[in-house]
């Protein structure tokens, strides 16, 4: 199937691309995470997941390199090193096992993983990773993190939660957060170069949806400090459970 079928079906509805990244964008703003599980879950509605995670490729590596930012960079680097070169080695070779995305499949486990981050955020219990076992721990988590990357195109579990075990401060947390996501975002592009999935004409639409997910992402950050983030990710994570739950009915129904 033409990599650029879908999106001949959708040349005039632009304004519902742009609202899906201003929409992820805000979310980003806000709770400093969900672009790539907002963006994603909700093109794949009407896109297959392969196309949905090339357009993500350049909003995401804006924003994530923007949130992971100068400040302080190479101690979190230094010590993030052994995840990032998980979660690289496991979203190329999950590529390379598994194939791009696609098919109902595709849309069931982006549905599960959904569900399940959005349940571990309202339920999951805190826990410590020991000094000891970073080393080790974080190859596996972002190996981990790179087949659940291959596999649905999001890449928020295992690493979130492994991320916050590691007692980083608010802002060191954002700063990781923001690494490991760029991380991830490069390697997806490569994984989907490897399939035949990201064209020219993919990152030429990415590049437009720029600047709608810039636009949500500054008004996200605007609103954080009027709302109250507790209550925006809740209602957020609730919302993701139910757009999950529809994804899985679909394809299992």
């Amino acid at each position: 199937m033409d990599a650029l079928s879908h999106f001949s079906d959708m040349q005039f509805n632009w304004p519902l691309l742009s609202a899906v990244f201003v929409l992820a964008g805000i979310v980003k703003g806000v709770v400093g995470l969900g672009l790539p599980t907002v963006a994603i879950g909700l093109l794949a509605l009407v896109m297959p997941p392969a196309e949905a995670a090339a357009l993500l490729i350049l909003p995401s590596l804006f924003t994530n390199v923007w949130q992971a930012g100068p400040r302080t960079l190479w101690p979190v680097l230094k010590r993030l090193a052994p995840m990032q070169a998980g979660i690289v080695v496991g979203t190329i070779g999950g590529a390379w096992l598994i194939g791009a995305p696609a098919g109902a499949w595709s849309s069931i486990l982006l549905g599960v993983a959904l569900i399940a981050y959005a349940v571990w955020g309202l339920w999951g219990s805190s826990w410590t990773c020991r000094p000891s076992l970073e080393s080790r721990l974080g190859l596996a988590v972002g190996a981990a993190t790179g087949i659940v990357t291959a596999a649905t195109g999001v890449f928020a579990i295992p690493a979130v939660p492994y991320l916050q075990a590691l007692s980083f401060d608010r802002d060191a947390l954002i700063q990781a957060m923001g690494l490991c996501f760029t991380t991830s975002t490069l390697a997806l592009a490569a994984g989907l170069v490897l399939n035949n999935s990201l064209s020219i004409d993919h990152l030429g639409i990415s590049m437009l949806m720029l600047l709608p997910c810039m636009a949500g992402m500054i008004a996200g950050q605007m609103l954080r400090s009027r709302l109250s983030p507790p209550v925006f990710k809740r209602c957020f994570l609730i919302s993701l459970v139910l757009l999950g739950v529809h994804m899985v009915a679909r394809e299992l129904l």
